[in-house]
């Protein structure tokens, strides 16, 4: 395993290492942010997406556990929830063991919704991919494992 101070920008580090972080980064939140642009629903911001595709992923959680997953303050993920409720994407249940809390899902118009745009995003994402030669896109495949960890450490 990489030492993570030898990345670290200074007099010794590697400098292929330093520009490799550096075109990782920057390659990632470029495709991000054009990833970010194929969405359906544009009066979702992406925060409220996140915590849709959150749910997708984890299943029904307390807002708490929301906050915790998507990095933000409870008081936060209280109003990102009740916005995604008023627009019919979310339902508020009682905890089934501490009924001074609630348990948010998804909604089938949600559920239906994240699943289009992951098609017109996967067919965005398909399109530039057919642009790589063979050996560029065997690469981006053997990286994408990488990058799916690299993501949820």
């Amino acid at each position: 395993m990489p030492d993570p101070s030898r990345l670290q920008p200074s007099a010794e580090t590697p400098p292929d290492d330093a520009t490799a972080v550096n075109a990782l980064r920057s390659g990632v939140m470029r495709l991000s942010r054009r990833l970010k642009h194929q969405r359906v629903d544009e009066s979702l911001s992406p925060t409220e997406m996140s915590v849709l595709g959150t749910l997708a992923q984890c299943g029904s959680a307390t807002p708490g556990e929301l906050a915790r997953k998507e990095h933000v303050q409870p008081p936060s993920m209280t109003r990102i929830v009740a916005l995604l409720e008023a627009k019919g994407l979310v339902r508020l249940e009682p905890h089934p063991e501490d009924r001074r809390q609630k348990v948010v899902s998804q909604t089938e118009r949600a559920e239906a919704m994240l699943e289009e745009s992951r098609r017109k995003r996967n067919a965005w994402l398909a399109e530039l991919v057919g642009q790589l030669s063979d050996e560029e896109w065997d690469a981006l495949r053997a990286a994408a494992p990488v990058l799916e960890k690299l993501a949820h450490l």
